[in-house]
Order: C-alpha cells, then sequence, then structure tokens
C-alpha cells in the first residue's frame, strides 16, 4: 500500500469541531452524569479530547471490539476483545468511536449494550462514512462525514500506523 498520506481535515478544524460537539453533548446532559464508553484502540484519541470539553460530570469505560485485524475491509466476524469493567445498568451511557463506516460493528454493539439496561444509550463518532453503510446504525453525534476513501490519524490506523497523527487524513492521495 501507498502510504503517502494527505491531509482530509486539519488539527485545527477537529479541534473546533470537537469543543462544539462537547458543548452540545453537555446541553443535552445537562443536570445528568454521563458515562461515556470508549471503544478501543482508535477511540480513546477522540474520547479523552470530548472528554475534556464535556462541562458535565463523566464516568468512562472501555470496550475494545474488533472486525478488522490489520486489513483494509472488515472480516464480517465481530469479536469482543475487551469488555466493560462495570454495569452500564440505569446509567445514561454515551458510546465514543472513531468511524462508523459498514456499521456491522456498531449496530452489533448498540444492541448488546441496550440489552444491558442502560437508562439511555447513544453513539458519538468522529467520523461517518455513511457510503458504507450495509447495518443500520444511528448515530446521535457526528463531528465529521467522510467519503469513502481509507482514512488514517487521530486514533485510526493502518496495521497499527498512523493513530497518532493530529489530523485526520487519506492513505494513498
Amino acid at each position: 500500500m501507498d502510504d503517502r498520506i494527505s491531509v482530509l481535515i486539519s488539527e485545527d478544524e477537529v479541534d473546533a469541531r470537537i469543543r462544539e460537539l462537547g458543548e452540545l453533548i453537555s446541553e443535552d446532559y445537562a443536570g445528568k452524569e454521563l458515562h461515556l464508553i470508549s471503544v478501543l484502540k482508535g477511540g480513546v484519541f477522540f474520547t479523552c479530547e470530548l472528554a475534556k470539553r464535556i462541562s458535565i460530570p463523566v464516568t468512562l469505560d472501555f470496550m475494545s471490539v474488533s472486525s478488522y485485524g490489520n486489513e483494509k475491509s472488515s472480516s464480517g466476524v465481530v469479536k469482543i476483545v475487551k469488555d466493560l469493567d462495570e454495569s452500564i445498568e440505569g446509567k445514561d451511557v454515551l458510546v465514543v468511536e472513531d468511524i462508523v463506516d459498514s456499521g456491522r460493528t456498531l449496530s452489533y454493539l448498540m444492541s448488546m449494550l441496550k440489552d444491558r439496561g442502560p437508562a439511555s444509550l447513544a453513539l458519538c463518532t468522529l467520523l461517518d462514512k455513511p457510503s458504507r453503510r450495509t447495518h443500520p446504525v444511528d448515530v446521535d453525534y457526528t463531528c465529521f462525514e467522510v467519503p469513502d476513501k481509507f482514512i488514517v490519524g487521530y486514533g485510526l490506523d493502518y496495521a497499527q500506523k498512523y493513530r497518532n497523527l493530529p489530523y485526520i487524513g487519506v492513505i494513498g492521495e
């Protein structure tokens, strides 16, 4: 694969949009405590930045769910690599993901979490790629909609590389 990376969304644009989203989420959940579930590994970069910009109390847990491995396309098999440490029953839960692509993983994950009895359950993603959607998933908060390209940076990787880029980039362009 050609590892040339071009900037799709600058660091400043990402930062500004996360700040806006943090304010919106704070308004939407005013007077409540919000439990964030960061979907590892990619979601941790976005989750940390988002949490800093939410002005209401937040708690945090992590899940690792995979359907990619080291490939550019989904294997089709959703696997829970790390489950939550705490129960979400009765909590207002916001699942935080780096990208929603086919929707396969998030459709499965959201259904599974709903069965665990949260008071509310919503989904927030840094990037949404609706042109690739094959499974229905409701995205409640989105920073950016992106084209059907291979995206890296800000937590998104190719074979575990490029997560640490402070911007959203496209490989091979």
